[in-house]
């Protein structure tokens, strides 16, 4: 079973590219060493809450982009039912962001987010860093969305820490707010941290 701070587990797949109107295969290499990875599983395409997520990411994505990071949404549909769905859904007709297809649910098994009653993914988000490093993972519950705002704020997180070791971001930390510097003579007095 994979954890967050270790190796993420490699992948391979097809996958529909909007802006180029394209069917490219991608895997984890394609962003060694250059980008991050958000690997955004959704249940599948028309659906209903799906298009608000995939639309809420996409209001997002140039900041994700300023901080080197890819957007790669996924279900168990085919690069065609996502090419589909995008030239129906009206909340999708500028998605940017590639789309792939785990239709045999190959990855969503071997990440234990497969659904084997549905058939479908399970809604997790993984964070991949520039060394195929995971370094968070969530899933909720298939009847909510999720807030593409609060994946930023962690993956801005993740970038301030790496960027600056010995530092670590309490919680709710935001861009610009104050950060900890872990000690043992700081343990228990941590409010005078974050005055």
């Amino acid at each position: 079973m994979f954890q967050v701070d270790q190796k993420f587990p490699h992948f391979s797949l097809e996958t529909y590219d909007p802006k180029k109107d394209e069917v490219v295969r991608i895997s984890l290499d394609d962003f060694a060493k250059k980008e991050w990875v958000i690997l955004f599983f959704y249940p599948a395409d028309f659906t209903f809450v799906c298009p608000t997520e995939l639309l809420d990411l996409h209001k997002k994505y140039d900041e994700f982009k300023k901080l080197k990071a890819e957007i790669i949404s996924v279900s168990t549909d085919t690069v065609y039912t996502h090419k589909a769905w995008i030239e129906t859904e009206q909340l999708l007709t500028r998605l940017s962001y590639p789309m792939a297809a785990d239709h045999n649910g190959k990855l969503s098994k071997l990440l234990g987010i497969y659904d084997e009653e549905k058939g479908m993914a399970q809604r997790a988000v993984f964070a991949i860093d520039k060394e195929g490093i995971l370094r968070f993972s969530e899933i909720v519950s298939d009847s909510i969305g999720r807030n593409a705002s609060e994946i930023l704020r962690k993956l801005k997180a993740l970038d301030f820490v790496e960027k600056n070791p010995g530092l670590v971001c309490p919680a709710s930390w935001e861009e610009g707010t104050k950060t900890i510097s872990p000690s043992i003579k700081k343990a228990g007095k941590v409010y005078k941290e974050l005055k």
